[in-house]
């Protein structure tokens, strides 16, 4: 493919002219010393070819160019000079930054940028394996340098095809990603490095390790054989082509969810259509439609567009009284890339094809073994787990449908004995404001976002008692939205930094909520006279935004979201682990990560705190005593019908990578109705195609993993008692306890196992007794 060659950048014309005018007046310059590092540092002696260099990049027109030497530089000084000047204009390339650039970086620099760095990074990985000694300074540290300027310089990329995705970025990735896979099996296959961290565990001085170390070895052992380094030849090549076609499907797959996401768009224009949606919805379908072009669209008079994205999607299926509305936007949003050129199907069963082949190269019966092999969780237990919770949930599912049925008839619903899924969320949300007298829509106007993140913030401090501050233009950020904050700690240091970008934007971020590391906290890559270097993350969501004047205005799911991810970013930024490998969240099992994130969503039930937060946002009126208690009793409105939806969406990946055949007769969509059978009170549609915008565990890091947000649940309702023990309202109490989960759950990261931390947490090991409590789906008592 033919690309546009790319403008020079205008400080690299600078740099020649400076350079070339200081030419004609010593010639004293040319020593190697005086030279501009970037330059000398890979030029050839300073002779004739340096003069023609430095001339080479003048404009044709530059009279400059009359002091220009005859002779000609070869070809391949030309080369060099022109990589070493291409890499001293690319973000992706700069040495060292305290933030990332992001928003420097543009698609263009992404394949020269990401190659130079992985030649680069080759280098220093050959250096490693030749001098390599079963030591802490001569193996360990020297790889995490590598590895973590990949994940750093990767990740920055990464990040940028979720939050700002463009064409042109999706080539350029696409392009190198099968290089980035390359040198990551190249690392995780090396034999002297995996030899290295097995003479280290068999070493005499095992036993002297801290526990932290002796985590890392273990699980670099680990993941050097899950990352095939036991293979051989033929094998081993296999194991390759099988990562490198699963890094690409997994990527398509989530560029189809995004496209067909952004495809849908619904043009209203008799405001009878969408009777029923409310004022914030109304505005935000008319800014949708500003934006695609009817320049004179309002809330009152329209022109509205609807779409599939979530602030738009969920407010017609919980508001529109048009069922016919409500049909087509259900159906759309179930069919998501299933269909055409964006469906998904052939994708989800090549991935299972090459996951099962896989887990088989390395000696496993299924995907979820290889799965299991990094979780605190079997098979098994996970398997028994998810009966028990859906035992106990499906009574009250059952019930929950039979008072939605009983409830349209008597509102004297015409759909009453034929509900369908288009009709659920409506009559659900009907039901909720008879039964509770509580409007989530009225609710909006008490959860600015300003005052929410105020309200959290507050929460942080007495409960681990740090403080959070704004520090925007500390950082570069990648939108305009973005804020940038610092944690600092009782002492007044800064601890952490996090960046939170928190409006919904389909044309470019997909869909959802995720934390994900910027920068680890490290000993190794400490700077600037710091002992570690301090931990960076980003918050992601995808909220309502602001309409008009108007702040964004929040609707308690996005409060709970909010809290959720910020519980995430907690734990990788309170972490008092100096080993990179085993700082705040990396290290730690993939079914203990939601620990912090799940306990935090329980703190915005919690009075104190949701009436801290909840101030309206115009006349600053905190929300009524009253209306605060309906909102705590419709907490577990429902809770067996949202239980059965989490456990089928864990049952049926857990079948998909456990007995499933997906070279068998059965189609993937025949499972997921297997698995509805016991697990949906309403049977699902037939056109079911849920499973192709499955990004979780499709396209995400929750392959056979799922079931994570229930095992963590139960943690993190565990963990939530032991506040209940101490009490609510004893402030002191509250304050301790908070240190104490601070100094364990979110202080100790992937240095000890996560069973060993909940132990040191709660003084015992978890049930699932809080969790069914908290839910409604057990009597108080138990």
């Amino acid at each position: 493919m033919a690309h546009a060659r790319a403008r020079p950048h205008p400080r690299q014309h600078i740099r020649v002219l400076v350079a070339a005018a200081m030419l004609l007046l010593s010639s004293a310059l040319f020593t190697t010393a005086r030279f501009p590092l970037a330059v000398s540092a890979r030029l050839p002696n300073p002779t004739t070819t340096t003069r023609l260099l430095l001339f080479a990049g003048l404009p044709s027109s530059s009279p400059l160019r009359a002091f220009c030497p005859r002779a000609r530089p070869s070809p391949a000084t030309c080369a060099a000079f022109s990589s070493t000047m291409a890499a001293a204009d690319n973000p992706l390339l700069v040495a060292d930054f305290d933030f990332p650039p992001f928003d420097r970086v543009e698609p263009s620099h992404v394949r020269p940028g990401i190659r130079e760095l992985l030649t680069r990074l080759e280098g220093e990985l050959e250096e490693l394996e030749k001098g390599v000694e079963p030591t802490w300074g001569k193996l360990v540290e020297p790889l995490e340098r590598i590895t973590d300027r990949l994940e750093v310089i990767w990740g920055m990329v990464d990040h940028l095809k979720a939050v700002k995705d463009s064409a042109d970025l999706r080539a350029a990735v696409e392009e190198v990603q099968p290089d980035k896979v390359k040198f990551q099996l190249r690392l995780g296959q090396s034999k002297p490095i995996y030899e290295a961290f097995k003479a280290i565990r068999n070493s005499s001085d095992w036993d002297s390790l801290s526990d932290a170390r002796k985590r890392i070895v273990e699980a670099q052992i680990n993941e050097a054989v899950l990352s095939g380094v036991a293979l051989e030849d033929e094998q081993r090549e296999k194991f390759n082509q099988i990562e490198q076609e699963l890094e690409k499907l997994t990527q398509k797959f989530s560029e189809n969810v995004l496209d067909a996401t952004k495809k849908f768009e619904k043009l209203i224009t008799d405001k009878k259509e969408i009777e029923g949606l409310p004022a914030t919805a109304l505005g935000l379908a008319a800014q949708t439609a500003v934006s695609k072009g009817h320049e004179n669209a309002t809330a009152e008079n329209g022109p509205w567009v609807i779409t599939l994205d979530a602030p738009s999607y969920i407010p017609v299926m919980q508001h529109a009284q048009n069922r016919a509305l409500r049909e087509e936007v259900y159906r759309a949003y179930l069919t998501r890339a299933s269909s055409g050129e964006l469906d998904n199907t052939n994708i989800i069963s090549q991935v299972l094809k090459l996951r099962l082949e896989k887990a088989k190269l390395l000696g496993y019966k299924n995907y979820a073994e290889v799965s299991m092999a990094q979780k605190m969780a079997t098979v098994e237990r996970v398997e028994e787990l998810l009966e028990k919770l859906r035992a106990a949930s499906w009574g009250h599912a059952v019930k929950d449908m039979e008072d939605l049925k009983i409830f349209a008839k008597d509102s004297g619903s015409p759909e009453a004995n034929d509900l369908t899924h288009w009709d659920l969320t409506f009559w659900s949300e009907r039901l909720r404001e008879s039964k509770y007298d509580i409007n989530e829509e009225e609710l909006r106007p008490y959860f600015a976002l300003p005052k929410v993140m105020d309200g959290l913030f507050t929460l942080a401090h007495k409960l681990f008692g740090v403080t959070v501050e704004p520090a925007d233009g500390l950082a570069p950020v990648w939108h305009s939205d973005v804020k940038f904050y610092c944690v600092k700690d009782s002492s007044n240091s800064p601890v952490a930094y996090f960046y939170f970008d928190p409006y919904s934007r389909p044309s470019e971020k997909r869909g959802g909520a995720w934390m994900n590391v910027v920068f680890s906290r490290s000993r190794v890559l400490a700077r600037n006279g710091l002992a570690a270097r301090l931990p960076v993350a980003h918050m992601v969501c995808n909220q309502t935004p602001p309409v008009g004047d108007k702040p964004s205005l929040m609707t308690f799911r996005e409060v709970e979201t909010v809290f959720h991810e910020f519980g995430h970013a907690l734990q990788h930024m309170l972490t008092k682990q100096d080993e990179g490998f085993v700082a705040g969240i990396r290290g730690v099992e993939w079914d203990a990560v939601e620990l912090p994130s799940q306990f935090m969503e329980n703190w915005c039930y919690h009075k104190n705190t949701l009436l801290s937060i909840a101030k309206h946002y115009e006349t600053g009126e905190t929300l009524p005593e009253e209306i605060y208690a309906k909102l705590v009793a419709a907490k577990n409105f429902r809770a067996g019908t949202f239980s059965l939806r989490q456990i089928r969406f864990a049952s049926v990946d857990m079948e998909l990578h456990t007995t499933y055949d997906p070279n068998g007769s059965l189609s993937i969509y025949d499972v997921d109705r297997r698995v509805a059978e016991r697990t949906q009170v309403l049977a699902p549609l037939p056109e079911d195609r849920f499973l192709c915008s499955f990004s979780h565990i499709f396209a995400g890091g929750y392959a056979a993993g799922y079931y994570s947000y229930k095992w963590a649940e139960v943690l993190s309702a565990d963990a939530f008692s032991a506040f209940e023990d101490a009490g609510l309202d004893n402030e002191k109490a509250i304050e301790e306890t908070g240190r104490r989960f601070r100094d364990t759950v979110l202080a100790l990261g992937g240095g000890k196992s996560p069973l060993e931390v909940f132990v040191s947490f709660r003084g015992r090991e978890p049930s699932p007794e809080p969790l069914l409590r908290h839910n409604g789906l057990l009597p108080v008592a138990a």
